[in-house]
């Protein structure tokens, strides 16, 4: 319901006003990061398609280009928080009871893969994977610190079961497997996504191509270490 203002006549809600400045920030920084790169893209071209004459806003709302990209990673990153979550609690939980066996890395990686694909079904989801690929190694996972978006998230403690579901290999090893799979997913996401703005039809439908994609991360974490002076070509 409309509020009513000193002289009587009706103002605006705030939901009834349209999106924020910042918030059309968020929106143009999307389109302009998955279409130009994280890195090559303009802020100005940002500014601009937000629709605002100051040239300073991303510095007003945001503070810097990294302070743009964070909000929009956060606002991903909600997204498919808010999937995973239900994803998890509907199989039980598995980062938080199951054991650490193979056996539930194949149901961590589900999770993952059906949580990232969720972004898969909205334009601004499509972008949001177009952009998340090319940051992949920032997540924190080879450092073992979480990125300020993944602190204390189920994603972040996903990550780390997965890693516990390797316990017979060696720690950095482990991590490397990781932050490999991570990369995989994403990259393999971004591409999916790519083909869907452009209206190229896949090779595969969306439930094979999602089952592939969490069989083959789970060949790639769960492969055997390679024996020592083992020739990678054999």
């Amino acid at each position: 319901m409309a509020s009513i203002n000193v002289a009587g006549m009706p103002r605006r809600t705030a939901s009834e006003q349209g999106p924020s400045t910042r918030e059309k920030l968020i929106r143009a920084a999307e389109e302009v990061f998955a279409e130009q790169g994280v890195h090559g893209a303009q802020l100005r071209d940002v500014v601009r398609l937000a629709g605002q004459g100051n040239p300073s806003a991303v510095q007003y709302h945001f503070g810097s280009r990294a302070g743009l990209l964070d909000a929009v990673m956060a606002a991903r990153q909600d997204r498919t928080e808010r999937v995973l979550a239900g994803l998890l609690a509907a199989d039980g939980s598995p980062e938080a009871t199951a054991p650490d066996t193979p056996a539930t890395a194949r149901r961590l990686l589900t999770a993952l893969v059906r949580a990232e694909a969720s972004e898969l079904g909205s334009t601004r989801g499509l972008r949001g994977l177009r952009i998340s690929a090319q940051l992949s190694h920032e997540s924190g996972v080879r450092t073992g610190v979480p990125h300020p978006t993944l602190a204390g998230t189920a994603y972040w403690r996903l990550i780390v079961r997965l890693g516990d579901c390797l316990p017979a290999l060696p720690r950095p090893l482990r991590l490397e497997r990781t932050d490999l799979v991570l990369t995989l997913v994403g990259a393999a996401l971004a591409d999916r996504a790519g083909q869907y703005l452009a209206g190229t039809a896949p090779l595969t439908d969306e439930e094979l191509f999602l089952a592939d994609l969490a069989g083959t991360s789970l060949a790639v974490l769960t492969a055997p270490a390679p024996g020592p002076g083992q020739d990678p070509t054999t």
